[in-house]
């Protein structure tokens, strides 16, 4: 991926699905990724050896984190959730946010589900 200069508002207006990740940046061993979500379709899952950082753009998320009570984030909001953890997230309105994750995370974990999607259907 070459590196350029990117509008991430206008990135996220090309994304037409919600749950899809795309790829718009990668730093060493790391994927930067954008996303729009809407309800609740993510299932709950963990990555066994990565970490993985939300960072909310616009709108508000639902974060459930195994062992504790769910909280919401807002826009400006980050949060990481570390390897092993059980996490869900989900939307009452449009979320649109950023995720960084190392590129051996698979989307949804081991978990197979509807959203779902491979590298290359996250490629932007």
């Amino acid at each position: 991926m070459n590196s350029k200069k990117m509008n991430i508002p206008d990135a996220l207006k090309n994304i037409k699905n919600h749950f899809s990740p795309k790829i718009i940046g990668e730093v060493n061993d790391i994927y930067i990724k954008i996303v729009k979500i809407l309800g609740e379709e993510v299932p709950r899952h963990h990555h066994e050896d990565e970490d993985e950082l939300f960072y909310i753009l616009e709108g508000s998320l639902e974060m459930e984190i195994e062992n504790r009570p769910p909280f919401q984030m807002n826009k400006g909001d980050l949060y990481i959730v570390k390897k092993g953890v059980n996490h869900r997230v989900s939307s009452q309105n449009e979320c649109q946010l950023m995720l960084i994750e190392n590129k051996t995370a698979l989307h949804t974990g081991k978990v197979s589900a509807e959203i779902t999607k491979s590298i290359e259907e996250q490629n932007y």
